[in-house]
């Protein structure tokens, strides 16, 4: 407030009792009844005055302003007018509604949850081992997701794998024994069964129309506790070729947080429809922690094998070339005169088996199936999970020094076989117990690397 000193200047004070003075309080003496003289002094005086007091109101001005909500709040409690209060919205909560998934519409990430959240499940495991005579029990956890109203469900098989028990745990709380239908360790896939009927399903999307930069988001029970949680991100990446301890699978790389515990749950696209499972993160690489590499199995590459599991119990058409492979690397080419320094070398095909039939030969060099390059035995094992037995193929081989293009229809996989790829010929190993020429094979098999062995891989069922 403003009052009136005995100089009759002007100032701005806090003092106690002044909050019942509402206005400045100017001098209302009377100059008419004082002296002539006292007059003229006063009205000297008087413009010094009234020029200090107009430039202390700019600046008080000045200061109330820079002051802003503080200086309202405490001059308005000066003056009693108000009091101290902190606002708070009377927004109502927007209601959304549960929308059916249908490929047709976009959903925001709330329609999204609200829409598949019955779908998916949390899954518990026990694992029973004798240690020296003695039972020892373990748990771990993992998501998946409903695919039929009767109680069909999808993981990953690393989830349930070795499991004594299986318990999965619906979003309402229920919980009911699992029986393991069947998986496929290749392809990290496994499909549950629960005594249930009525239950909602996830629906399918096409994953390879998946683009990078979309919208994706996970459900799943990261860290085993923390369930029913929703991460949100992109599509980093389509057709990423990764290594998962010595397997090579083409993921989907997303930006989503995923943990412990979200292996085997449902990567959705902005529609809300299930195009992948989510399988693998890297915390790291090397020495160096990394963020935001998650990955997840595109559910074009296995729905074709979840469905033969269902009838089954295992994947009965699973690709096979009926050839023995190796990879190429620059050294072989070099000593053996190829004419390209990366592929898949074929080393001998099987009578009457899809590689013979298609044309290939020893000697050739696999150098792409479809549109994917090969550039070892990563790639083609990589490849071949895009396709699953009676699919025809173009494949491109380099034999001796000219391309060519040939037609493969893939046989199906003899149940539980495995053929480890054959040594190149014409090496000598370096006394890196048993490791051939390269030295990194050598550390990468002993000490380990995030992405698997970059010089060598092993072919399973070609």
């Amino acid at each position: 407030m403003y009052y009136e000193d005995e100089n009759n200047l002007y100032h701005y004070s806090y003092r106690k009792g002044d909050s019942n003075v509402t206005e400045p309080v100017y001098n209302t003496r009377n100059y008419a009844e004082e002296p002539a003289q006292a007059a003229v002094e006063t009205k000297k005086k008087g413009r010094g005055a009234r020029l200090v007091a107009l430039m202390l109101a700019c600046a008080l001005v000045g200061g109330m302003v820079g002051a802003g909500a503080t200086g309202a709040v405490r001059t308005a409690m000066n003056r009693g007018t108000s009091t101290t209060s902190i606002a708070v919205s009377d927004r109502e909560t927007t209601e959304v509604e549960t929308v059916a998934v249908t490929g047709a519409k976009k959903l925001s990430y709330t329609e999204l949850y609200k829409a598949n959240i019955n779908s998916v499940v949390s899954i518990n495991t026990t694992i029973t081992t004798n240690v020296f005579n003695q039972t020892v029990q373990n748990a771990s956890a993992g998501s998946g997701f409903i695919i039929t109203a009767d109680g069909y469900i999808v993981t990953n098989y690393h989830v349930i794998d070795s499991a004594s028990t299986v318990k999965v745990t619906l979003y309402d709380g229920t919980t009911y024994d699992a029986t393991i239908v069947g998986g496929d360790e290749d392809y990290d896939i496994a499909v549950l069964k629960i005594d249930a009927t009525g239950l909602q399903a996830v629906t399918f999307g096409d994953s390879s129309k998946l683009q990078v930069g979309e919208d994706i988001a996970a459900i799943g029970n990261p860290l085993g506790e923390l369930t029913f949680s929703m991460s949100e991100g992109i599509v980093s990446s389509v057709d990423r070729a990764i290594n998962v301890d010595g397997t090579p699978f083409n993921m989907i790389q997303v930006s989503a947080a995923i943990n412990p515990g979200n292996s085997g749950g449902p990567l959705f696209n902005s529609y809300g429809e299930v195009v992948g499972i989510v399988s693998a993160k890297y915390s790291s690489y090397a020495s160096t922690s990394v963020e935001g590499l998650g990955f997840a199995i595109p559910i074009n590459d296995v729905i074709a094998m979840v469905e033969d599991i269902m009838e089954n119990g295992r994947v009965t058409n699973r690709p096979y070339f009926g050839m023995t492979a190796s990879s190429v690397n620059a050294n072989y080419a070099m000593q053996n005169g190829l004419a390209v320094s990366t592929g898949v070398l074929v080393n001998s095909v099987e009578d009457n088996g899809a590689a013979a039939k298609a044309g290939l030969k020893s000697g050739d060099v696999i150098v792409k199936v479809g549109d994917k390059t090969i550039a070892s035995m990563k790639d083609l094992n990589a490849a071949k999970k895009s396709y699953k037995a009676g699919d025809t193929v173009t494949i491109t081989v380099n034999r001796a020094g000219s391309e060519q293009e040939l037609t493969i229809t893939f046989d199906a996989a003899p149940e539980q076989t495995k053929t480890v790829e054959q040594p190149q010929q014409n090496q000598q190993p370096n006394n890196y117990y048993g490791y051939y020429n390269d030295p990194w094979s050598f550390f990468d098999n002993f000490f380990g690397s995030p992405f698997g062995n970059q010089y060598g891989s092993r072919s399973y069922g070609n």
